[in-house]
């Protein structure tokens, strides 16, 4: 992939970045900023340089029109905070707004556009669509920049329809994803151990089967476990489950030769609230209406005796209901593991990297915090990624 040296002498010229501001709101008080912080580098870079810079992202899932409470306004105001310096937000996406403002750009400038999920053709499955909105971000630039790594597995247009529209470049956050990413798949020091969580098993099937080749170790955590207790012939009472999985799940336990580690104790509740009365059980002995919530403690030290032991640790998804005290054990437990990884340790994105912020960990205790949950994923499943792909000679 081109970087951003290979775009030339950039002052005073359009940069248009894809970034990734898809920060948790509550309200419009952001929660986790994370995101917002991971931008800084490459905008840094490109302020120092010169550059016009014109911030493509989005925010939540607007149904391809304006909508207020999906507003980048907030992410744009902690950027210039961030920044220390003046960003400006333009009214629309590609309208009269974003161009005048575009036009307005001195050196070092930044511009946030609005969400680009408010253009119907942003994530259009029709290539002419995407290609023709494409065309109207290309227009407002020189040169395009990709650094929202959390986008770079959609076929979107301000993610891949518009980097074949303009001299397009990896940002810095982009570039450190991909090469952590390669130490995970390529370059892996072993002991190599894989820790799953979250709620649908579903949800990770592909990266587990490509996974059972490559990790020593699998620790299988969050809702998606009691699928697999359930294939092992355990009754799980009234936890989450996918019963049109349980044979899948079966296969997988077959083939893992022992790869695959489940919790032995769980913390279950009767109801699925922060204050529900908590147990700890055996996995053997989960009661007809409790809900599993988090593995037990148990569990929690058998599964951090794996992490601390080994070279290379991937991690996505929390261990139980990590936002609610009485469910947060076990996701406490692998994160502070992970601090103790003498070797490489990945905190895998989205509901992961908040929920080692929401339990006071700072991101430096991590080797890598990833920006992006869902493009992580696809790529250790070995998926090509759109956002990736277009940028490669």
């Amino acid at each position: 992939m081109k970087s951003i040296t290979d775009l030339g002498d950039l002052r005073g010229k359009r940069v248009v970045i894809r970034c990734d501001l898809n920060v948790p709101l509550d309200g419009d008080t952001i929660t986790d900023d994370g995101r917002i912080k991971a931008s800084l580098p490459t905008l840094t870079l490109l302020r120092d340089a010169g550059a016009r810079i014109i911030v493509l992202a989005h925010l939540g899932r607007p149904k391809g029109a304006p909508d207020p409470q999906y507003s980048l306004a907030p992410a744009a105001k902690r950027l210039g905070e961030l920044l220390g310096a003046d960003v400006k937000l333009a009214d629309d996406v590609v309208g009269e707004s974003a161009k005048a403002a575009a036009d307005a750009l001195g050196d070092g400038d930044v511009l946030v556009v609005e969400n680009v999920r408010f253009e119907a053709g942003e994530q259009s499955k029709d290539e002419a669509e995407r290609t023709a909105l494409a065309e109207k971000y290309a227009a407002l630039g020189d040169v395009f920049v990709s650094d929202g790594f959390g986008v770079v597995h959609r076929k979107q247009a301000s993610v891949y329809d518009v980097a074949k529209l303009l001299p397009a470049a990896a940002g810095e956050l982009v570039k450190t994803e991909v090469e952590v990413m390669k130490q995970l798949t390529e370059q892996t020091q072993h002991p190599y151990v894989v820790v799953l969580g979250g709620a649908k098993v579903s949800d990770k099937l592909k990266v587990i089967d490509n996974l059972l080749a490559h990790a020593d170790k699998l620790l299988i955590g969050g809702g998606m476990v009691f699928t697999f207790l359930k294939a092992q012939g355990y009754e799980v009472g009234s936890s989450l489950l996918e019963e049109d999985q349980v044979d899948t799940v079966k296969g997988y336990l077959e083939r893992a030769a022992g790869k695959i580690v489940l919790p032995t104790d769980v913390v279950v509740a009767p109801e699925f609230k922060a204050d529900s009365p908590a147990t700890v059980v055996g996995v053997d002995a989960i009661p007809a209406g409790q809900m599993g919530l988090d593995i037990g403690p148990e569990s929690a030290k058998a599964f951090a005796a794996e992490i601390e032991a080994a070279k290379t640790v991937f991690w996505n998804g929390p261990m139980g209901v990590a936002e609610w005290e009485a469910f947060a054990g076990g996701t406490k437990a692998v994160a502070e593991a992970l601090t103790k990884v003498d070797g490489l340790s990945v905190v895998g994105g989205g509901d992961s990297a908040a929920a080692v912020r929401d339990l006071g960990f700072a991101d430096d205790a991590f080797g890598h915090i990833s920006t992006g949950g869902g493009a992580s994923l696809e790529y250790l499943e070995g998926k090509e990624l759109p956002g990736l792909a277009v940028l490669e000679d």
